[in-house]
């Protein structure tokens, strides 16, 4: 009989490849306010970090904004970091809203302070970021043409960092010199008798037009939409004011950690309806003088809700104007209409209305004789063409998103941002969106972020994130994300709360608009930060509460 071979034994599985060990814990995008915190906060974990910035030092915003007049509309005392009481005590504000270079020198003095520049990375783009969901890391590449592997990836990239270039026919033909107000050269710029075009005149504009009007020959504003603004009335701060502050510095952190928006006041409680004439005419100009970004908004409990309410105010800011500029056909082309008080973003200037009333400025309404196109020589309307030497774009921002599509971000699924977002914004808390597991965003769309002092909701979001990730590692866990019902569900919340307010009807950058075929979206949360951060530390607290944790550590 043949022989019967001997049993074979049963064949094992294959033993598992042991898990990737990622090259870092963490990469954070951007060395601004929100980057340098969260840099900080992770070291603070132990954790193996880098901070990678594109631009050729630290500083953010406060490194590329450098055109005339640039400075900060929320008071330095308050657009600070309250994380350090050594630093709150050492450091002294020279002025009530500081320029742009004392801001810069802030952050600087912040990095160095904290030891923060040996793990910064700098002229350095993110350009793509894949996740790899086997092993739940993110692979990162690099314009330098580095590649790193890490378990998480923080968007610390601004909700004012897309610049938004000029999309007027005919820009590449201009001849002369060609600047914008997010580009400006850092060794400054000589506009000494020379004829300027200013096109934009939101912020940027709002506080670079009276400063080159003291320099060059002609000044010639292309007024899109009328702006608001009122008198910042900065001043330099004295010893005794800096020193009464100091005294009372943790008691004021604490209150703006717990306030609606960032900064301390008693929020009103009465409607501008309630009141008669007499008694609003007294009120608005009291915030006037005030010198606050949020003076007028603080007056009444119904400006940005009740459009009968918000004229009383913008009638108000329109009677100033025809106050300031002597001519009554300029002063009515700047005056806002139509557009409710608050709905785009108010501006804080010094001089700014009364700059209109010097011989050699003009402004041009576009929405009478819009631009047709640039030519070699200057600006061409449907009017007539203006020669010019120079034009200054200051046309702001690709706001809330450009910084986080502009990355070649993909998820799951091989699903990319750009994909996803392509209706609008998409996440939960405005924290994380789904199918993008651990890669947080700081301040970006769906949060408070631009509707508040930018400070105290960095320090927030950079906080919740790193007690997020501290709790992943307690538990062994591998990848926190979004679920899709949480995400709807916030999605529907911010837009719910936007409803109820006058913002999402006008076309603005806070919507979008101000970019060609951008969704229009609602881009804030309009509930407050006090309630954003209540409802952040609540889905903590409730293990993470519309979030799916997994790895090791889950039961």
């Amino acid at each position: 009989m043949p022989s019967v071979p001997p049993s074979l034994p049963p064949s094992l599985p294959p033993s598992p490849s042991p898990p990737t060990v990622p090259q870092l814990d963490a990469v954070v995008v951007g060395a601004g306010f929100s980057g340098l915190y969260q840099l900080y906060r992770l070291r603070e974990l132990g954790l193996s970090v880098r901070l990678l910035e594109a631009c050729d030092d630290i500083g953010g915003t406060w490194h590329r904004n450098r055109y005339p007049g640039a400075r900060c509309d929320v008071e330095s005392t308050s657009y600070s970091y309250s994380f350090s009481p050594e630093l709150d005590q050492e450091w002294e504000w020279s002025e009530r809203y500081a320029t742009q270079p004392e801001l810069l020198r802030y952050l600087h003095h912040v990095a160095d302070r904290f030891g923060l520049r040996a793990d910064i990375t700098l002229r350095t783009r993110v350009t793509r970021a894949r996740y790899d969901e086997d092993d739940h890391l993110w692979q990162v590449a690099t314009d330098t043409g580095e590649k790193l592997t890490t378990r998480f990836v923080i968007l610390a990239t601004g909700c004012m960092s897309a610049v938004k270039e000029p999309d007027i026919p005919g820009a590449a033909a201009f001849e002369g010199r060609a600047l914008h107000t997010a580009e400006w050269p850092h060794e400054g710029v000589d506009l000494t008798g020379r004829r300027v075009a200013v096109i934009g005149t939101g912020c940027s504009g709002v506080q670079a037009i009276p400063l080159i009007a003291e320099q060059a020959a002609a000044v010639t504003v292309f007024q899109r939409t009328p702006v608001y603004a009122h008198p910042a009335r900065n001043r330099p701060l004295s010893a005794e004011e800096n020193a009464e502050l100091k005294a009372r510095y943790p008691q004021f952190r604490t209150a703006q950690r717990q306030s609606r928006g960032g900064t301390v006041f008693e929020p009103p409680t009465r409607s501008a309806l309630e009141a008669d004439d007499a008694e609003r005419t007294a009120t608005y100009a009291a915030a006037w003088e005030s010198g606050l970004l949020s003076g007028l908004l603080r007056t009444y409990n119904d400006i940005l809700v009740d459009a009968a309410a918000n004229e009383t105010v913008a009638e108000f800011v329109r009677s100033k104007i025809r106050t300031i500029v002597s001519d009554p056909e300029t002063a009515e082309t700047l005056s806002p209409r139509g557009l409710p008080y608050g709905t785009k973003r108010p501006c804080l200037d010094t001089g700014y209305y009364a700059t209109y009333n010097k011989p050699h400025v003009g402004v041009v309404d576009l929405a009478k004789t819009p631009i047709v196109e640039i030519t070699p020589s200057g600006i061409r309307t449907s009017e007539r063409d203006h020669a010019v030497d120079v034009i200054v774009f200051a046309t702001g921002f690709d706001a809330m998103t450009g910084s986080q599509v502009a990355i070649d971000i993909v998820g799951k699924g091989g699903t990319t941002l750009q994909e996803k977002w392509a209706q609008g914004p998409r996440n939960h808390l405005g924290l994380l969106s789904s199918g993008f597991p651990n890669l947080f965003t700081v301040i970006g769309p769906l949060s408070p972020s631009v509707l508040s002092n930018a400070v105290v909701a960095i320090e927030q979001h950079v906080e919740w994130i790193t007690d997020c990730i501290a709790h992943l590692r307690e538990g062994g866990l591998t990848e926190i994300d979004a679920t899709a019902d949480a995400e709807e569900e916030w999605c529907a919340h911010v837009a719910d709360l936007a409803d109820l307010t006058l913002y999402p009807a006008v076309a603005s950058w806070y919507t979008g608009a101000n970019v060609p075929d951008k969704p229009r979206v609602f881009l804030a949360y309009t509930g407050g930060l006090d309630r954003y951060r209540a409802r952040c530390d609540a889905a903590a607290l409730d293990g993470y509460r519309g979030f799916v944790l997994t790895g090791s550590g889950v039961r």
